[in-house]
């Protein structure tokens, strides 16, 4: 089986999907890699590298994507990209399939059996395939940085003969994984933590860690099967700002992590709020790219809104873009390798699958995944 890695192409992205470690463990269940040229450099990872672990190197795209039973991506395909595959080719990359429906049904008009790594389901015996949380994992650990290197003052307490400096505060909104790992880095940098989430029953995760859990009664909350923090109603999210505000005000750093998979982020920290705050203070929005939970917040930017900065910037685990490639390349190699029929020497699609039919949006010109077929034919 002929399995290809083009080199991304979105501006500013240095992850790759496969290390030169993951490309010899693919060459070893059998597989025929062959990456596209300077694929790996934003990660510093060389053409001999991936020579060496049994790859070849191809300069030719076009004939990269024309040839390859499957083809291995961190970002979604262009919409050009979809004709230069043949029919029946395996793509698996990152495919927002809730919001690019034109995508979907281009794959399914070419034939192409589409993964999408954002509907891996939350499992135990999936979680190391689970894309989503290991970037989220990086994302955490580099929003506590991001909003230290813009505060004017530092972390952790100081005793000195100059005088004592207290510890900052920091708030932490939702202890998903991203929230976990900022509040577990804040306090390694000796911050005074305080987080809040909707799900209850991650308070003793969040105490576990050293940081305060804000306790709210937002009535009947809770998560999905995957995961997932349930959405609150307008009244609930109401209820959640007004019991914030007062800690937000005492905050020097807000972090924000409320995403809403496939849906438009709730607005949590309202602009009364960031005027509520000194000075100097910093709030970190993890979803500002689609949507924001901080009224002010701009994508991509750092703004300064009455004396308080605000981190918008997006694609978080880019950061730290070669330790998310060794992540996400384990992520998608473990999926393969769970997949891979060693007789055959192929990855064979089974719909019997435990985890297959939550990943696969399109197969054989069918849209196959339930759930994004009822949303396309919703949108007709």
């Amino acid at each position: 089986m002929r399995i290809a890695i083009p080199r991304e192409t979105h501006p500013g992205e240095n992850r790759v999907p496969v290390t030169p470690e993951t490309a010899k463990k693919l060459c070893r269940l059998g597989a025929e890699l062959v990456i596209e040229s300077d694929m790996g450099l934003g990660s510093g990872f060389t053409d001999d590298q991936y020579i060496e672990a049994g790859a070849t190197v191809s300069t030719d795209r076009e004939a990269l994507f024309r040839e390859a039973d499957m083809l291995l991506r961190l970002r979604k395909p262009q919409r050009d990209e979809v004709p230069m595959m043949k029919s029946g080719c395996i793509h698996i990359s990152y495919l927002d399939p809730f919001n690019e429906h034109d995508l979907v049904r281009a794959l399914q008009e070419q034939g192409v059996t589409a993964i999408s790594m954002e509907m891996i389901p939350r499992t135990t015996r999936s979680q190391k395939m689970d894309a989503l949380s290991s970037q989220a994992n990086l994302a955490g650990y580099v929003m506590v940085l991001q909003a230290a290197t813009h505060l004017p003052r530092i972390f952790p307490m100081m005793m000195t003969p100059a005088g004592t400096l207290k510890p900052a505060r920091v708030f932490v909104i939702g202890a998903g994984v991203a929230g976990l790992q900022a509040i577990a880095t804040a306090k390694r940098l000796g911050a005074r933590v305080t987080a809040f989430d909707t799900r209850a029953v991650v308070a003793e995760q969040v105490q576990s860690l050293g940081a305060s859990f804000l306790e709210i009664d937002l009535g009947e909350t809770g998560e999905t099967s995957a995961g997932y923090a349930t959405e609150l109603t307008p009244e609930q999210i109401q209820k959640q700002r007004d019991a914030q505000k007062a800690t937000i005000a005492e905050s020097d750093v807000v972090i924000t992590t409320a995403q809403v998979f496939g849906r438009k982020p709730p607005v949590i920290v309202t602009s009364d709020m960031v005027e509520g705050m000194q000075p100097g203070s910093v709030i970190v929005d993890m979803a500002a790219e689609t949507g924001g939970n901080v009224e002010g917040s701009v994508a991509n930017e750092v703004v300064n809104v009455n004396g308080v900065t605000i981190i918008g910037k997006g694609n978080l685990p880019n950061e730290v873009c070669r330790d998310a490639s060794h992540m996400y390349a384990n992520n998608l190699f473990n999926l393969v390798e769970d997949v891979w029929d060693k007789e055959k020497n192929l990855f064979a699609i089974d719909f019997e699958h435990d985890i297959l039919p939550g990943c696969v949006i399109t197969h054989g010109g069918e849209v196959t995944n339930e759930t994004i077929k009822n949303i396309l034919e919703g949108a007709n």
